[in-house]
């Protein structure tokens, strides 16, 4: 908990205009009384801001009428007036689908955001981070959601109101956010369908569950078989021009868990990171050096120990129960495309245009990709198309303006084309046709395109267990586009 800020009733204000003798000269200038007037509102908005940084002042939960629903106020600097204010001119006004959902209005700030029919507001007079804050009101939804259904509207808000102003008090103490996990406030909050029957739990335990670090595993959990289950999974991104440049090319993946272990066990997890095999070949110099990945913009699961990260690059951490996300990377250089397109499109005067295309599987034959699909636009103006494929279904579709071509199994170091007679209608307008993009969807599995893979995870526990662990690598098309 933290200690409100100090009052700085007693201290002495900076002047804002200068010695008193200048002040005195201005006095007989024109415009004197109406600085004299400016003063008072000069010297509070410097007292605001000499306060520094505060958090949240109040939370409000709105209905599309403009009324306040519920609401809890964690500080005394934001009054109900101030927030009739912004009710009239945002929200009665219906000005929330074009406005930007960060309004400021003289010395007061509000956030908010809909779910149903229901507008989360938060008000602060700091300079505080946005992030935060809407950070805290997506929990807070999610917290709600819990209790009272995914949802959930302004009738079952009204219906429960004793337990949202006890979720209030428990998430938020004096406009600092605290503890916003279900697990554990489903222990001690039992007015919900989330409740259950503390009388039979150990007051000690709970004690634990509520102030501990880890909250998000119970202890005593007894699986007969330990697993532990990793999915790698990759999202490509390509923009190529029509000479077949790179313009753009990254890789953005995600580390997926999903556990079963028995007690509380303690897991080391790695990947071939460029800085944990440089120390290990320093470590074992003379060896033979395995492909390493310059891992950027890495995101973790709050069970990860951050200081054990930075200092010998592992992840450690004692994993939740069932399926989790344990962290998120990015990767910029050295990306192994898996599937490269060639177009060739010549138009033959007005009326008509001839489209060659040619897949290339780049992965290794033992692979295939499934799902494949390639749209290749067309004019607006199409009227009709001859299509042949080597591999797989195509036709035009008139309400994606494109031709899509289907190939359900891809095999790896194969290809396939496409040739397809566009016939246009004549047109009276001379408007060039703008040529959008190729858009490729696939998925490979057992295929990194970034080439990471797990170097190696280990689990730790009290009563020397052993675990099977399972691996799996997916890679999938993000915006993957090709100009023509």
């Amino acid at each position: 908990r933290v200690a409100p800020q100090p009052s700085l009733r007693g201290q002495s204000t900076p002047r804002l205009f200068g010695s008193s003798r200048a002040s005195a000269l201005r006095n007989r200038a024109p415009g004197a009384q109406a600085k004299r007037r400016a003063l008072p509102q000069l010297r509070r908005r410097f007292a605001s801001l000499a306060l520094g940084p505060t958090m949240i002042s109040a939370i409000l939960l709105i209905n599309r009428k403009g009324q306040i629903v519920i609401g809890r106020f964690y500080r005394d600097d934001v009054t109900r007036t101030q927030a009739e204010t912004f009710l009239q001119q945002v929200i009665r006004s219906k000005e929330t689908g074009t406005a930007p959902p960060v309004t400021l209005m003289e010395t007061t700030s509000f956030l908010y955001t809909r779910h149903t029919n229901l507008y989360f507001v938060a008000v602060t007079r700091s300079n505080v981070n946005p992030a935060l804050v809407f950070e805290y009101l997506f929990q807070k939804i999610n917290i709600l959601k819990a209790y009272l259904g995914d949802n959930f509207d302004e009738d079952k808000v009204m219906h429960n109101l004793t337990l949202i102003y006890e979720l209030m008090d428990e998430t938020m103490d004096f406009g600092y956010p605290q503890n916003c996990s279900i697990d554990v406030l489903r222990l001690y909050v039992n007015l919900g369908k989330l409740g259950m029957n503390l009388e039979d739990k150990d007051p000690s335990q709970l004690t634990s569950q509520i102030t501990g670090a880890i909250n998000w595993r119970q202890p005593n959990i007894r699986y007969r078989k330990n697993e532990v289950y990793i999915d790698i999974l990759e999202s490509v991104n390509l923009l190529m021009s029509t000479s077949g440049q790179v313009l753009r090319n990254d890789v953005a993946g995600k580390v997926m868990m999903k556990t079963q272990l028995s007690g509380m066990p303690e897991c080391k997890f790695a990947l071939n990171d460029k800085l944990t095999m440089d120390s290990d070949a320093r470590a074992n110099a003379g060896g033979r050096r395995a492909k390493v990945v310059e891992i950027d913009d890495c995101t973790f699961h709050r069970c990860v120990r951050l200081g054990k990260f930075d200092a010998d690059r592992t992840i450690t951490f004692i994993p939740p129960d069932g399926e989790f996300e344990l962290m998120r990377y990015r990767v910029t250089d050295n990306i192994n495309l898996p599937i490269k397109v060639i177009p060739a499109i010549q138009e033959e005067g007005r009326t008509r245009i001839n489209i060659n295309l040619k897949v290339i599987a780049m992965f290794q034959s033992k692979l295939n990709a499934t799902n494949v699909v390639l749209k290749v636009p067309v004019p607006p103006n199409t009227a009709s198309t001859d299509i042949h494929v080597g591999a797989g279904r195509a036709r035009f579709e008139p309400e994606q303006r494109a031709i899509v071509w289907r190939i359900k199994k891809f095999t790896g170091e194969t290809e396939s084309l496409l040739a397809a007679a566009v016939e246009l209608m004549p047109s009276t307008r001379e408007k060039a046709w703008s040529r959008p993009p190729i858009q490729v969807e696939f998925q490979v599995p057992m295929f990194c395109a970034s080439g990471v893979y797990v170097k190696f995870l280990r689990v730790y526990d009290k009563s020397g267990y052993s675990a099977a662990r399972w691996v799996r690598y997916i890679t999938r098309a993000g915006q993957y586009q090709v100009r023509v």
